[in-house]
Parts: C-alpha cells; structure tokens; sequence
C-alpha cells in the first residue's frame, strides 16, 4: 500500500516545510509519496524541493489553481497506483500529529473504501473545533458546515465518525481507484473553488461513502481557506478565488445535480440570492430599528 500525497504549493515556503516535516513523522512515513504541484512560487520553494531527494515536485505556470494542481498530481500518481493505494489531498498552510495518515487508512478500510475527510482545529480557539464537513442541498443551494448543527457538549466531545454531503481539500483520503472508475478533476470547470466539493460527491452519487473521522484532526492558524472579506463587491462576486463567485456556484449546482436542477439551476440561484439578500436587509432593518 502507497498513499501519495498531493500538497498544491504557492509561496508561503514555510508552511510548506512544516507540513513536510509533519508527514516524514508519520507512524507510516515509509508508505508515504509526497508530490508537491509548485504552481509558480516566487520564493524559494522551488530550491527547498530540489534539495529534498524524498519530495517530488510538478511545476505549474501560476495559472493552475487548486483544481488543475491537483489534477496534474493525479495525472502523474495513477498510472503507478496499485488497487490498495490511496490519493490524499493536503493544503500546506496545515498540520497534525504523527498517527494522521493511518488513522484516515484505517477509517476508509473500515467503512468500505470510503472517503475520509479531516476535522479542522484552530489554533488559540475554545472549543477548537471549527470545522467537521459539507452539508449540501442542491435544491436550496445552500451549503453549511455540519458543525452549526452539533451541540455546544457534542462540539467539545465529537462523535468518532460523521457522515456529510462532500469532503473538502484540506485533508482528505480517496481509495486511488475511484479516480480511475469516476474520473478525475474539471479544472475547465472548476479550477478553483468547489473542485473538491464536487469531485467527492461524483464519488457519493456512485455509492462512495463520505465520512469525517474526529481523530483525524488538521491544525490551522486563525484564518484558512478562501477568505473573501477584504474583497470588492467585483472580485466578491466574480474573482476566481471566491466563495461567492456565480460562475463557479452555478456550474457546481450544475454539475452535481439532477437533469432538472441542471436545467432550473440559473432561476433557482437567482430567486435564492434575491430572498437571502432581502431577508438580510430585512434583518438590518430591524436591529436599527431596536436602536432607535
């Protein structure tokens, strides 16, 4: 058994060392490929990976986003996968302890083959747990996290294992011969944002089981993942990097629904972020009006 560990790198040289020291401590660290996909890094991370004999390296141009790095990781680990092998998805601003990679092997053996994904704990935050899995409704299109749905108790003391609706790309487990049934990512589509989401529920949809194990624990610093915040309206809507993005969102509700959402996608986002936009000024109203 080999799990090859796809790690999509921009800059940011020191996270990258530490989530590689991170996996050379692995209790399985002899099982462990580790493929670094350099998309254009202006600092010296491309000199760190060339001095490191157990790293491999695949360089992009800048233009590959997450979901064309990944997919170039993925075009250059299959055709060596055995059928007992794994591809496992890590960003590098991410850390955890030594036991992480076999805890998520012995979690996909034992529900089946699954998928496994991560719990994500933040540094300096009480309770630490901030983030379980995706839950998804395609006719809403509405996302949360199933963390809003547990108990301040359950938030403290998780269940060992959860079921969701996708899996992120912050430290998720795939059996390596999905990839080949299934198909592998949509950079064309999806190059950035919601690559992941989408390509766990094609898994999902052909009976794959998606399951979060609480043990398998990410360390991240205070902010992670896509933070649109500071962001203009244009770029809110519109920048590749966003969560908000139209284009992405309609081409993800596109592509993991049924013929008829498919075809009702456009009208249903369009009534859906109307009423969220009014119930949120509705909401704004109100609080002034308490003030007055």
């Amino acid at each position: 058994m080999t799990v090859y560990v796809l790690i999509p790198v921009f800059n940011r040289l020191e996270h990258t060392k530490r989530v590689v020291d991170c996996l050379r401590a692995q209790s399985i660290a002899e099982k462990l490929g580790i493929i670094i996909i350099n998309d254009g890094s202006t600092d010296e991370t491309a000199e760190y990976l060339q001095s490191q004999s157990d790293l491999v390296e695949i360089r992009g141009d800048g233009n590959l986003w997450w979901g064309g790095a990944i997919e170039e990781g993925l075009k250059h680990v299959l055709p060596s996968c055995q059928p007992q092998d794994y591809v496992l998805f890590l960003n590098n601003d991410t850390w955890f302890d030594e036991n992480y990679v076999e805890i998520l092997v012995q979690t996909s053996i034992a529900n089946g083959g699954a998928a496994v994904g991560s719990v994500i704990h933040e540094e300096g935050r009480d309770p630490p747990l901030v983030s379980i899995g995706a839950k998804v409704n395609v006719n809403r299109l509405a996302v949360w996290d199933l963390l809003s749905e547990l108990s301040e108790a359950e938030k403290r003391s998780p269940n060992s294992q959860y079921r969701v609706d996708a899996l992120s790309g912050r430290g998720t487990l795939y059996p390596a011969r999905l990839f080949r049934r299934y198909g592998r990512m949509r950079p064309s589509l999806l190059p950035h944002y919601l690559a992941d989401y989408e390509v766990a529920m094609r898994f999902a949809r052909a009976g794959v089981p998606l399951v979060v194990s609480s043990k398998a624990i990410v360390y991240s610093p205070p902010v992670y993942g896509n933070d649109a915040s500071s962001l203009s309206w244009r770029k809110r809507l519109f920048g590749r990097r966003s969560a908000h993005n139209v284009f992405q969102r309609l081409i993800f509700y596109s592509l993991v629904g049924s013929p008829l959402q498919r075809m009702t996608a456009p009208i249903r986002m369009a009534y859906f972020s109307c009423s969220r936009a009014f119930s949120t000024w509705r909401s704004l109203a109100r609080r002034k009006e308490g003030t007055i």
